[in-house]
C-alpha cells in the first residue's frame, strides 16, 4: 500500500478560489492570479469549457437519444458507460451506434465503457415482487430460482446455503437491510432482521468478509466480452474482482478478440483491498465503486479507502474512476446536496482522474443538470489542485512507457511551466506519454493526438487531456500547422504564444525522447 503521507499532491498553502470573467482561478496573498492564463483562455472557447477532471455518464432509458446523448457531451460528459447488468445486447449495441453517432457529429472523439456484471449474487423472486423486513422478524433462505411463500427467500447462487456461516450477516437491497444466519440446514438457512427495511425481487445480496467460490466472470460476462471486443468498445469494467488474475483473465480473452480495450478493475471487496497493489499492476485503471464496496466493509472506512486506492492508482500511474451516488439526490431533485457537491470536490482532491455518474444519468429525471453540476464542481475544485512539484524521483512506469520517455515528459512539464507555454502537445501511438502527462496534473492544456482512433478515445479518460482527431502525426511541420490552426479557430492560441511537443528523434528504440517548444507566428 502506497504510504498516503503527503497525500492527495499540492494541497499545501490552498489559495482562496476566486473567479476571473466567469471561470474558477486561484489568487495568492496578493491577489496576482496563480493559475495559469492557457486554461483560461481555453476555458473561454465555446467548445472547451470543460473540467480536466473526466466525467463518466452511465446510459439508460432518461438519456439513450441521439441528441440527449449530444447535449450531454456538450455539458461535458467524456465517456458513456453501458451496465449489461440491465437491458440486452441489442439494446446496447444502439447505444454504441449513437455514441458512434454522437462523436462524429461534435468532430470530437467520445469513450464507451461496457461495464460487465460480474458475480454479483442477486435475490431470486420474491411472492408478492415485495417484502417487508421487520426488526426481529425471521425468513427463510431456500434453494430455488422463486420463492412460493413471503417469509421465503431465495437467490440467483446456487450454493448459498452450502457457504453461508453461522453467525454471518446478510446485506440486502445496497445495505438498507440486514439479517443474521441463525441456524443452518442442508436445505434452508433460518435468519434473523437486524436492521429493517423493504426488499425487491432482483436486488443485490452483499456477504461481507465471505470468500464465495464464484468465478470472475459469468458465461454471460464472457459472451458480453466478447460483444464489447467485436463493438470496438473502448473499456470493459470488471466487477467484484478479488485478485489481478481476474483482470488476466478479461485481458486474454478480449485480446484474443482482437480489442485493444482498457480494462477497469472494479473495486467492491475486501479481497481486493488486500492484494490492491498486485490488481493496479495487472488492469489498465481501477474503478472505486463505493455501492457495494460500502457494504463489504465498514462504511466508517470508505474515505480512507477511496484515498488509498487512488494514491496508489497515481503511484502506478493508472487512471482512477470515483463511482456510486455522488449526484444521487439529483435523480430526483434538479440540484444536490451540499453534502454531494463536497463529495464531488474531495474525490477530485484525492486526486481521481474521472468521476462518473450512474442513476443520476441513466433513469433520473435531470441528466443534463446533473452533468452540468458535476462539471461545475469540477472547474470550482481543480484550481485548489495545485500541481504537485515535478521530481527526478521514477514512478512506476506503465505498460509501454520508456523510463527515457518518463524524463522527456518531466522535463516538457518543467519547459512549458517556466515557459508560460500555452499548449503542451503529444503524439502518443498507445497513449502512454499521454497518460504519464496527464498524472502530471500540469495546469497548461494538453492535446494528445494519435494515428489510431482507439488511442483516441481511451484519451478521454487522461486527466486534462484533449483528444484532438485528424491531426497528423507523421511529420512534425504538419501536426505543428495543423495543431496552431486548431488552436486558433478555437481561441485558444494566439501570434506569440509556446507550444511545447513531446516527441522522438526517430532513432530506433528511441521513443519519446525529446521536448520541443514552437513559437506561433
Amino acid at each position: 500500500m502506497v504510504n498516503l503521507k503527503g497525500q492527495p499532491p499540492g494541497l499545501v498553502n490552498r489559495p482562496a478560489a476566486r473567479y476571473v470573467c466567469g471561470t474558477p482561478a486561484t489568487f495568492s496573498p496578493c491577489g496576482a492570479p496563480l493559475v495559469n492564463h492557457a486554461w483560461h483562455r481555453m476555458a473561454q472557447s465555446a467548445n472547451q469549457n470543460r473540467a480536466r477532471t473526466k466525467i463518466i455518464a452511465t446510459v439508460g432509458p432518461a438519456c439513450r437519444e441521439d441528441a440527449q446523448l449530444a447535449g450531454l457531451y456538450e455539458a461535458g460528459v467524456d465517456i458513456f458507460r453501458l451496465n449489461t447488468a440491465h437491458g440486452n445486447q441489442s439494446d446496447h449495441e444502439a447505444t454504441i451506434a449513437a455514441i458512434r453517432r454522437t462523436s462524429q457529429r461534435v468532430k470530437m472523439p467520445i469513450g464507451a465503457l461496457v461495464d460487465l456484471a460480474g458475480p454479483k449474487i442477486r435475490l431470486g423472486e420474491l411472492a408478492g415482487g415485495q417484502v417487508d423486513c421487520r426488526l426481529g422478524a425471521t425468513f427463510r433462505f431456500v434453494r430455488g430460482a422463486s420463492a412460493s411463500r413471503p417469509d421465503e427467500l431465495v437467490t440467483t447462487y446456487d450454493r448459498l446455503l452450502d457457504e453461508l456461516e453461522e453467525g454471518r450477516s446478510i446485506m440486502l437491497a445496497d445495505g438498507t437491510v440486514s439479517m443474521l444466519v441463525e441456524k443452518l440446514s442442508p436445505d434452508a438457512a433460518t435468519v434473523r432482521v437486524t436492521q429493517q427495511g423493504s426488499i425487491r425481487s432482483r436486488q443485490g445480496v452483499n456477504l461481507p468478509g465471505a470468500r464465495i467460490s464464484l468465478p470472475a466472470m459469468s458465461d454471460a460476462d464472457r459472451q458480453y466480452a466478447a460483444w464489447a471486443a467485436a463493438q470496438g468498445a473502448d473499456f470493459v469494467g470488471l466487477s467484484f474482482v478479488r485478485s489481478p488474475d481476474d483482470v488476466r483473465q478479461l485481458k486474454s480473452l478480449l485480446r484474443s478478440h482482437g480489442s485493444p480495450a482498457r480494462v477497469i478493475a472494479k473495486i467492491e471487496k475486501q479481497e481486493a483491498l488486500d492484494e490492491l497493489e498486485a490488481i493496479v499492476a495487472a488492469a489498465d485503471g481501477l474503478m472505486v465503486a463505493r455501492g457495494d464496496l460500502g457494504v463489504e466493509i465498514d462504511v466508517a472506512r470508505m474515505p480512507v479507502v477511496q484515498k488509498e486506492i487512488v494514491a496508489t492508482c497515481n503511484h502506478w500511474q493508472k487512471p482512477v474512476i470515483i463511482a456510486t451516488q455522488m449526484l444521487d439526490s439529483m435523480q430526483r431533485s434538479s440540484h444536490p446536496t451540499r453534502a454531494e457537491v463536497t463529495d464531488v470536490a474531495n474525490a477530485i482532491l484525492d486526486g481521481c482522474d474521472a468521476c462518473m455518474l450512474s442513476g443520476e444519468t441513466a433513469i433520473g429525471e435531470f441528466p443534463r443538470a446533473a452533468v452540468e453540476m458535476m462539471n461545475r464542481i469540477a472547474l470550482a475544485t481543480e484550481p485548489l489542485y495545485r500541481r504537485r512539484p515535478l521530481s527526478s524521483a521514477p514512478e512506476v512506469l506503465p505498460e509501454g512507457l520508456r523510463e527515457v520517455t518518463q524524463a522527456v515528459v518531466l522535463g516538457a512539464g518543467h519547459m512549458a511551466q517556466k515557459l508560460d507555454a500555452r499548449l503542451i502537445v503529444v503524439a502518443s501511438h498507445t497513449g502512454a506519454t499521454a497518460l504519464a502527462l496527464a498524472k502530471q496534473r500540469s495546469f497548461i492544456p494538453t492535446v494528445g493526438v494519435s494515428d489510431g482512433d482507439a488511442t483516441l478515445r481511451q484519451m478521454t479518460l487522461y486527466w486534462g487531456v484533449t483528444p484532438l482527431a485528424g491531426a497528423p502525426t507523421g511529420d512534425m511541420a504538419a501536426l505543428v500547422g495543423y495543431v496552431v490552426e486548431w488552436g486558433r479557430r478555437e481561441g485558444t492560441l494566439a501570434t506569440g504564444d509556446k507550444i511545447v511537443l513531446v516527441t522522438g528523434t526517430g532513432l530506433a528504440g528511441s521513443g519519446h525522447n525529446a521536448a520541443i517548444v514552437h513559437e506561433v507566428r
